[in-house]
């Protein structure tokens, strides 16, 4: 499934499974007038066209092994085959109220853990009821999320030697608590820094998010992406720009490389 996204700055993100990686880029670059260049760093990937589209990766699952390179035409080669790799990645989905933790070898989960606890909305009541209601949805809120690190501890932490890496998703808020939690170490210190965006947490939730792990993210600007992730084809008047600037010289670029990216702590705050 391919999901996209505005990001800010302008420009769309597009995230697809590592499997369509190779032919979304071919798809892009022919409908862009062909790659001019590759940039390939540690953390990320740059693709630029010849009508000055752009397509940058953060490098999924970070490092890429190997020296960064800059190199004419489409080379994502590494990047793919990286991608692909099987993996054992840990999976912690938390929202205020519920959680799925689990462990996935590729997109199958193998062991889970899920759990509930009721926690009141806020009260729009004035005076002492109010204050008494936060208390009590204070109170809830940190139950739930104790509840919540107790499964991480009773699931992922025996397994930590095992995973290659952490995916973590639901609400920020939620994930710094639960993250802090000195049980956790070990675990969190495999965190990716992508936060999946996941509904409320079940076991379904948790399936999904399994595969969603795996997937790749390109951020694409100076073009437009159809909702399907598949790039648009570019006008006539950006097609014989294309046309014009593909046969100039192999060392002009065009566009602008993305920020770099890369690991970070567990949640951003």
């Amino acid at each position: 499934m391919v999901r996209t996204r505005p990001v800010a700055g302008g420009g769309r993100a597009v995230e697809m499974p590592p499997e369509r990686l190779a032919g979304w880029f071919d798809r892009f670059a022919g409908l862009h007038g062909g790659a001019v260049r590759t940039t390939t760093g540690s953390h990320e990937v740059v693709v630029t066209a010849a009508d000055g589209a752009t397509a940058t990766v953060p490098v999924p699952f970070p490092p890429l092994p190997g020296p960064g390179e800059d190199r004419g035409g489409l080379a994502i080669e590494r990047l793919v085959e990286h991608a692909l790799r099987p993996r054992r990645i840990g999976l912690v989905l938390v929202r205020l109220g519920g959680h799925s933790v689990g462990i996935a070898d590729g997109p199958r989960v193998l062991v889970s853990a899920t759990g509930r606890r009721p926690v009141h909305g806020r009260n729009a009541a004035g005076g002492w009821s109010q204050q008494r209601f936060a208390r009590r949805r204070e109170g809830q809120a940190r139950e739930a999320l104790a509840a919540a690190v107790e499964d991480v501890s009773r699931v992922l932490v025996p397994r930590a030697g095992e995973l290659d890496a952490v995916v973590l998703g639901g609400d920020r808020h939620a994930l710094q608590t639960v993250c802090a939690d000195p049980r956790l170490a070990s675990v969190m210190a495999l965190a990716q820094r992508r936060i999946l965006q996941v509904r409320e947490p079940r076991r379904d939730v948790l399936d999904e998010a399994a595969q969603r792990a795996r997937s790749v993210e390109v951020v694409v600007r100076g073009g437009s992406i159809g909702t399907s992730g598949v790039p648009d084809a570019p006008s006539r008047t950006d097609r014989r720009t294309a046309r014009k600037a593909a046969g100039k010289t192999a060392g002009k670029t065009a566009g602008k490389t993305g920020r770099k990216s890369g690991r970070g702590d567990c949640v951003d705050s």
